[in-house]
Parts: structure tokens; sequence; C-alpha cells
């Protein structure tokens, strides 16, 4: 078996406040030769230097479209290249796409011809109440930090730990905004499930908690990396 099947293109799904983030950096620390690549954080650079993407993904976001499934795949392709992660010998993980079955499929014209097309996904399955739950309970810091009032709370109530500031509510973080959200990706999910299930490459990893989900998680990766 060649070094290059071995290396692998990973897309984490899960829907808002299922802990992709949390989950993501407990595996980069135990596995640190995956990269990853956020999608979201592309975006927020290319917006803040000004560059000819960036304004027109501010013009898109502006009127609250959509980014077109081909632009989104070759800002994609661009930060690979970039960072030589195309090479056949770089396992990554891509963190806010694809989301949708168009975006997939824009994706592989991208990466096929550098042998390097997804080839491992995995749903987090946190049940919506559980999630609902969550985002009742989170608060945040400016600088990304986030507490749980239930199981991660911070040493003194409403205060971020590091600079005792005070936390916020992010403006979604409310029942009925987020049922809007989770509602949306859960009707985009079966189509994308389907999609990437048919090519045998589909997991699912469930429970209520990131301790009870990432073990799974981690067996279920370093498995295939092994293969």
């Amino acid at each position: 078996m060649s070094k290059a099947v071995n290396q692998l293109r990973m897309v984490i799904m899960g829907a808002p406040g299922s802990g992709k983030g949390t989950l993501t950096s407990r595996l980069l620390k135990q596995i640190p030769e995956i990269q990853s690549l956020s999608t979201g954080d592309i975006l927020r650079r290319e917006i803040a230097h000004d560059s000819t993407i960036g304004r027109t993904a501010k013009a898109y976001i502006e009127k609250g479209d959509l980014l077109p499934d081909s632009l989104m795949a070759n800002l994609l392709q661009n930060e690979l290249q970039t960072n030589n992660w195309l090479n056949g010998n770089t396992s990554f993980l891509l963190d806010g796409f694809p989301r949708t079955v168009g975006q997939a499929e824009a994706l592989e014209p991208v990466l096929g011809p550098h042998d390097a097309n997804i080839n491992f996904v995995v749903e987090l399955d946190v049940p919506p109440e559980i999630i609902l739950d969550r985002i009742a309970n989170r608060w945040v810091h400016s600088s990304g930090r986030v507490y749980n009032l239930q199981y991660n709370p911070p040493k003194i109530p409403f205060k971020d730990d590091v600079t005792g500031e005070p936390l916020f509510k992010r403006a979604d973080d409310n029942p009925e905004t987020f049922k809007v959200r989770l509602d949306k990706y859960f009707e985009e999910l079966s189509p994308i499930r389907e999609y990437y299930g048919k090519k045998g490459i589909f997991h699912v990893v469930s429970g209520n908690s990131s301790d009870i989900i990432f073990p799974q998680l981690l067996s279920l990766v370093q498995k295939k990396m092994k293969d």
C-alpha cells in the first residue's frame, strides 16, 4: 500500500454547538501531524486583509447570501497549495466545508488531480436538546475562549479566567435563533450523509458530551491512518 493512501483527508461534520472546535483541538493535540484548515478562519483573514477574494466574500456576506460553492472550493485549493498540503504526504482536516452535496462535488475537481480527495468523514451525533442546553449556558470572551456555566464555568461568574474581562452571549445564542440553525443543518445533513456514505467513507460518533465522543473519534482516526 502506498504512503499516500495512509494520508488522511478528513471532514468533521456536526451541528452548531456539537463540539467541533473542542474535539478538533483535542484530536490535533493527540495527532499533531494532521493539519487543520477552517474556511471561516480563512474568510475572516481575507476580509481583514481586503484581498480580492475577501472583498468578493464580504459582498456576498453583507447581502446575506451564501458564497458560491466553486468560490469556496477554490479558496481551499489556494490555501492547500500555499501550505504545500497537496503533496500526497500531508494529512489534513477541513473544518466548515463541505456542508452540502454541492460543496462536496465542487471540491472533487480541486482535490482529485492531486490524488487528495476526501477519504474520511465523521459526523458528530449529539442530541438537539443537549445542544440547545449547551447554548443556553454558553458564554464567550472576545479572545474566543468559551465557557459553559454547567460543566466549564469561569472561576469568577461571568468573568474571563485570563483577563478578568466580562463575558458575553453571542448574538445568535438564543433558543429561537439557534433552533433555526439546527433545523437548517439537519435538513442539509441527509443528502451529504448519503453522498459520502455511498463512497464508504462516512462514520458517526455519538454521545452527549465531548468526553464521551472523543475516544470514539480518536480510535476511528488512528485506525484509518494505520489501514
